[in-house]
């Protein structure tokens, strides 16, 4: 059984969408969110083409797409928002991102047409929603950008990684610094953004000074939020396939940057997530608690009791393949879900916890008990360990994860995992290591 050292990985959900398989009998769209509430949902859109393959980047994403592959992407990805709609016709949005790959790798013309067709077919103003767009530095354009800031994006997310060229080359990610700044420029100008940086850090080369050299610059620019990924190395990327081992010193770099980060006045959210309190945003969305719907291939969709998405792949023929198939659709074929995950209660449950640990406020028992009245949490399995290690405290009516438990966060996840998850991950593992789809 793999145990929650090698599940370690950033995880946006549970479970992680290589435990979905085959649907069988495939289930109707319509059905699955029937009888649940569709009020407070958060939309998703995957826009899976970037200009490079990041060196760590396991997302499905594909670079350099021939042309008539993206405006035939961006065709169907329209026809399948109609027909969602047309599905699940009371659905109402309290948030919305795109993300990918990056969504501005699309021209301004086409991102206008996204928005358009994003506004049409939800009945609600872009403005009126959080809304957040991840873009790069070189696909920070004015022409983009003034598209996004006309269509009231809140947020924009650039991926940075490092402000040092030569650790950029480590991570398979060559860029120039003075494109970056230049970037982050451009952004504060198109228009009154919320500015998100992703910095990532861990790699065996990468040094204290450097990692406090990137940590500075970033802080220059006074960005409203920043994310901090630990590097990992997965199966099929560039760098496992350079044969780049883990390195143990992340835990180092990372409480350099959380001390930095809080004395500079940045409150932290989440293992990765630092924002200025100042700058915190009310919103009536909880992801352990409230459904999305996820447009695009590549992208997730949760109702409370099923998690439904596209097949998922790394290696650029498996996803190739994957995004022809996906652009050969019907609106018939987006009636349908056809992979998937079915949640009994219990793993119901495994989710709602797991996704409110994570968080650096923890989990409310007193709203456990309002979603799920008939279960007892002292029964879950991996609590009783995360307490002896020092990683759980609890603290009123709040379970909270310690610092050092924050730190651990990628392994709380994965203590709380269902053997039914445990086991399809270990079969993805399997097969993902041969670069097949899932």
């Amino acid at each position: 059984m793999m145990d929650a050292a090698e599940l370690s990985a950033y995880a946006y959900s549970y479970p992680h969408k290589s435990s979905y398989g085959p649907l069988q009998p495939p289930i109707r769209i319509a059905d699955a969110w029937s009888g649940g509430d569709v009020s407070n949902l958060s939309l998703y859109i995957h826009i899976p083409f970037c200009e490079m393959r990041c060196g760590f980047c396991n997302l499905f994403t594909r670079s350099q797409p021939e042309e008539d592959l993206v405006e035939r992407y961006l065709d169907t990805l329209l026809t399948q928002m109609k027909v969602v709609r047309a599905s699940v016709p009371k659905a109402s949005f309290a948030q919305f991102a795109v993300g990918g790959g990056t969504p501005t790798f699309l021209e301004a013309g086409q991102l206008e047409r996204l928005f358009e067709a994003i506004e049409t077919n939800t009945g609600q103003q872009v403005s009126r929603m959080p809304t957040s767009v991840e873009t790069s530095p070189t696909t920070a354009t004015i022409d983009r950008l003034a598209i996004l800031a006309h269509f009231g994006v809140q947020r924009i997310s650039l991926g940075v990684q490092s402000f040092s060229e030569a650790e950029t080359r480590l991570f398979g990610r060559p860029q120039n610094p003075r494109d970056v700044h230049s970037a982050i420029e451009t952004i504060r100008q198109a228009g009154a953004f919320d500015l998100n940086l992703d910095l990532i850090y861990g790699h065996p080369e990468q040094s204290r000074e450097s990692w406090q050299y990137s940590l500075q610059q970033a802080l220059q620019h006074e960005p409203e939020e920043l994310y901090l990924y630990p590097l990992y190395i997965r199966p099929q990327t560039g760098l496992a396939k350079a044969g780049l081992a883990a390195t143990q010193h992340r835990s180092d770099l990372y409480r350099e940057a959380r001390d930095l980060l809080t004395v500079s006045g940045y409150e932290q959210i989440s293992l990765r997530c630092f924002r200025r309190p100042q700058d915190q945003k009310p919103t009536v969305y909880a992801c352990q608690r409230d459904g999305m719907i996820g447009l695009g291939c590549g992208a997730r969709s949760y109702t409370r009791k099923l998690h439904y998405a596209t097949r998922f792949a790394v290696t650029q023929p498996s996803v190739h393949a994957i995004l022809r198939e996906w652009t050969e659709q019907t609106e018939r074929d987006f009636e349908f879900a056809t992979h998937g995950l079915w949640l009994s209660e219990d793993e119901q449950i495994r989710r709602y916890v797991i996704l409110s640990l994570l968080q650096a406020e923890g989990l409310s028992r007193r709203e456990l008990a309002a979603q799920f009245p008939d279960f007892s949490l002292e029964s879950l399995e991996g609590l009783d360990e995360l307490r002896n290690r020092g990683w759980l405290t609890t603290d009123d009516d709040r379970e909270v994860l310690t610092p050092l438990g924050l730190e651990h966060s990628d392994e709380v996840g994965p203590m709380l995992y269902s053997p039914t998850v445990r086991d399809r991950l270990r079969e993805f593992t399997a097969l993902h290591a041969q670069g097949a789809p899932a």
